[in-house]
């Protein structure tokens, strides 16, 4: 920890105010970063609709297409319950999360950079794979693929961002993330509601070989990325890290102050040898740790992915029709990125303990009347003889400011907060138990969702209401505010909070700030020796 304090709400007191602007080079180099966001949310986007589609179906899955095609008498909650369906979605966010323990070594050792080509050039090939099956077995390999390069770009996309920001800007840029996974679902939808109207029935290859498309682009634009200049002092090369912190940050700005401490607070982490261990035991990371577990995990139980996985699923299983399903999921997904935008302008300005508590309580009225409207129209027995247009609509309309709820705070603030809180020294580490405890229920969800469906019916709805109620209540009583404060001096907020506070032994911070000081103290003399010995 380097610097000043801040208050327990993240204004800043006496925490050092580095230069920096918006730069063309830091601008360009987070928006191509960001769109690695697009192949995880293409791919959260495309599963459902291709999963609707009759001709994948038939092909890969008979049972289903013909209970929900032919067999008229099943429950309609029930349509799509079969376990090797939901498999085929579930069956990469598994191997995601295997894949982010594999990132975490990638991401510190090479670079954040390589981490997000190698995630680019393993989804190329997944994407492939699912083009190209014409076996069940095909399609469960390239979603293992899919996986791993999902994996690895959530694991170091997030930290990229949060690195390279001005750190008044760390909000805006880090959301560009999120933004461009709803773009990514959006885009998704749009392929699916053309190639779904395919008459030769192949639509569904063109749909999910539309991946590979987004991850050959992905790949080649990161390819010119410069790397951050956090990832290249943690790897020893001093002299590239302060002339790239010089380019992004602006020419004619002095950024010796936060290159300096930079430099120190790698140096403190290179001392840390085992940063799983300390992340796990230590108990001045235990702050760090408890969000980075839940956060991620209240994410997915907000029951978002219910919707984003099986939007057309739903759509169908609540009464539209196959083309007004897939519509109604382009309409859902327009706005979600619509209100992504929110995010991007309002997270540094209203700060994040705002976005997470205003969008919690929308999406948990939302998700009430969802239930309230799907309970009275169909209730337990799933049997509904005409579904009125007009209603049809204010179901879809009660779902879509739910999502808009999602997208203007859990949504951004979900991989935002978690990578800005995480020292450097466990910054990696950290930001792999994100990605996997994010994996790992994202996983679950999608691989029980069509059960819970069949089994609790529109209660399953509440069920998840009720997950949001818990997690904004969380927000409110554990979640510091972290807006405008430099991302090596965010540790800071645990000071002052009145329950963190306990974890952090004050006597230890003095000590770690007078050690600190030496180091910044001895990183300046060595400065100074190289600059006399250049000028000799």
């Amino acid at each position: 920890m380097v610097g000043g304090g801040v208050t327990a709400n993240g204004d800043p007191n006496m925490a050092k105010a580095y230069p920096g602007r918006v730069t063309r080079h830091v601008t360009m180099a987070c928006i191509s970063a960001a769109s690695g966001g697009l192949m995880f949310g293409y791919d959260i986007g495309i599963s459902g609709g291709v999963t609707s589609m009759p001709a994948f179906l038939n092909k890969f899955f008979p049972d289903v297409y013909r209970k929900e095609e032919l067999d008229h008498s099943v429950n309609q909650y029930c349509k799509f319950d079969s376990e090797t369906l939901t498999m085929f979605t579930s069956s990469l966010y598994l191997a995601a999360l295997l894949a982010s323990f594999f990132a975490s070594g990638v991401t510190r050792k090479f670079g954040r950079k390589s981490s997000i080509v190698s995630s680019a050039v393993i989804f190329f090939v997944g994407a492939l794979f699912n083009a190209l099956a014409v076996k069940l077995w095909m399609l469960i390999v390239g979603r293992i693929l899919l996986g791993f390069g999902v994996g690895f770009s959530t694991q170091s996309v997030p930290m990229y961002l949060s690195e390279m920001a001005p750190y008044k800007r760390r909000g805006l840029f880090n959301s560009l993330f999120q933004f461009s996974i709803t773009i990514g679902i959006l885009i998704a939808n749009l392929v699916n509601f053309v190639t779904a109207n395919m008459k030769n029935g192949q639509g569904w290859r063109y749909s999910l070989g539309g991946a590979g498309v987004i991850a050959l682009i992905i790949g080649i634009s990161a390819i010119f990325n410069p790397e951050t200049p956090n990832s290249l002092i943690e790897r020893g090369d001093y002299e590239e890290a302060r002339r790239k912190l010089q380019q992004i940050r602006g020419e004619d700005l002095d950024v010796q102050a936060e290159y300096n401490d930079l430099v120190a607070a790698s140096r403190a982490s290179q001392e840390v040898k085992h940063p799983w261990r300390n992340l796990l035991t230590t108990r001045k990371y235990r702050p760090q740790l408890i969000l980075s577990i839940l956060i991620p995990f209240f994410q997915q139980l907000t029951g978002i992915n219910v919707v984003m996985f099986y939007a057309p699923v739903l759509f169908k299983t609540i009464g539209f029709g196959s083309n007004a399903s897939l519509f109604s999921s382009v309409v859902t997904g327009g706005f979600n990125v619509l209100a992504t935008v929110v995010a991007i302008f309002a997270v540094d300005k209203w700060g994040r303990r705002a976005l997470f508590l205003e969008g919690g309580i929308q999406m948990f009225i939302f998700q009430i009347a969802v239930a309230a409207l799907i309970g009275n129209k169909f209730g337990m027995s799933g049997v509904v003889t005409d579904l009125p247009r007009w209603y049809a609509c204010i179901v879809v309309t009660c779902i879509v400011f739910f999502v808009a709820g999602f997208a203007w705070s859990w949504g951004p603030l979900g991989w935002l907060v978690p990578s800005e809180i995480l020292p450097l020294e466990i910054r990696s580490s950290g930001q792999s138990i994100v990605v996997s405890v994010n994996m790992l229920f994202t996983f679950l969800i999608a691989q029980i969702f069509l059960m819970m469906l069949c089994a609790f019916k529109y209660w399953l709805f509440v069920f998840f209401a009720c997950f949001v109620a818990i997690m904004t209540l969380f927000v409110y009583f554990f979640v510091p505010e972290t807006k405008n404060i430099p991302i090596e001096e965010v540790s800071q907020v645990w000071e002052k909070h009145w329950y963190w506070k306990r974890f952090v032994d004050h006597q230890a911070v003095e000590t770690e700030l007078a050690v600190q000081k030496t180091k910044e103290s001895a990183v300046e003399a060595e400065l100074d020796s190289q600059k006399r010995k250049e000028s000799a």
